[in-house]
């Protein structure tokens, strides 16, 4: 699905853009995130299932966005107690992250346990997944309206010449998808959402757009950053389809114990979606409960 298209004619106030971007890093990683153990591998599994899942509801663009946005910033205000080296961690935050952003942009949610589609490697319990939430909510400051390079994309646009995008819908589709595109490549991670947004309507745009120099007058202070977003996405995402299709994978070991306080009292699915077994894991202090999942053939094991 595409953005939604404004008509260019009406112009965005100044005031509400500099508003826009002196939030921008309260709804970013803290600035020292990529420098953490962050485990690349673990964070572009939960990318491209979250990616495959909202192919798959053919959820708004936003909704992608913002599930990455929390995901990162939930993960650079998690305590450095907390280990995240085991995948099922990961993919319930994926989910819940998922989740969130679906009840924020999106007019019909599915249920938790539909939502978790695409043969995840683990399939979780609402309960689990809603203590997951809240934990989100809480690390975040319930501050889920984050700023996005989606917010500053009528401006940018507005700024070029009415030549340049004679198919509105079409060049708006075309800026969407590189935004989209920006958040499986972690190198994207260092620009502000409005370097992105103002790099994304030059790419769209094209090389034969004269671009003006008041386009650059909210960016100025880094002109130089929105060279190297343009740049970058001309090397990895222009005339590209990136389509990793990457999956949980198996693994013979049970998932350890939840960390204290995410999901104590709650039970976490194992389901290997090659079989036809479906393993139900306990954590500690918890009853065993039978997960109800549209699957046919599956029987339950004692685990």
């Amino acid at each position: 699905m595409s953005a939604v298209v404004n008509h260019r004619s009406t112009p965005v106030e100044d005031s509400f853009v500099d508003s826009l971007i002196a939030g921008e890093s309260d709804y970013s990683p803290v600035s020292d995130y990529l420098l953490r153990s962050v485990h690349v591998t673990h964070r572009q599994d939960s990318i491209n299932w979250i990616l495959n899942a909202h192919a798959h509801y053919q959820f708004h663009p936003l909704t992608a966005v913002l599930s990455v946005n929390y995901f990162d910033r939930f993960l650079s205000a998690a305590p450095a107690s907390i280990e995240w080296d085991n995948g099922w961690k990961f993919q319930l935050l994926s989910v819940a992250c998922f989740s969130l952003a679906a009840k924020m942009e999106e007019p019909e949610v599915p249920l938790l346990l539909d939502l978790q589609v695409s043969e995840p490697r683990f399939v979780f319990e609402p309960k689990s997944i809603q203590k997951m939430e809240l934990w989100v909510m809480e690390k975040l400051n319930w501050r889920l309206r984050s700023v996005t390079p989606f917010d500053f994309i009528d401006y940018f646009v507005y700024k070029l010449p009415q030549s340049s995008c004679a198919n509105e819908h079409h060049f708006y589709c075309q800026c969407s998808d590189l935004i989209v595109k920006t958040i499986r490549v972690i190198d994207f991670m260092r620009f502000r959402p409005s370097v992105i947004a103002a790099a994304a309507v030059v790419s769209a745009a094209g090389e034969g757009v004269e671009i003006p120099e008041s386009y650059y007058e909210k960016v100025d202070k880094v002109l130089e950053m929105v060279r190297s977003c343009h740049q970058l996405m001309e090397e990895y995402l222009v005339d590209t389809c990136p389509s990793v299709r990457k999956q949980w994978r198996s693994d013979e070991r049970p998932p350890p114990a939840s960390p204290d306080g995410v999901l104590d009292a709650a039970t976490c699915v194992s389901c290997d979606t090659r079989s036809d077994d479906l393993q139900v894991i306990r954590t500690p202090g918890d009853q065993e409960r039978e997960v109800k999942r549209a699957r046919p053939n599956v029987q339950e094991e004692q685990p």
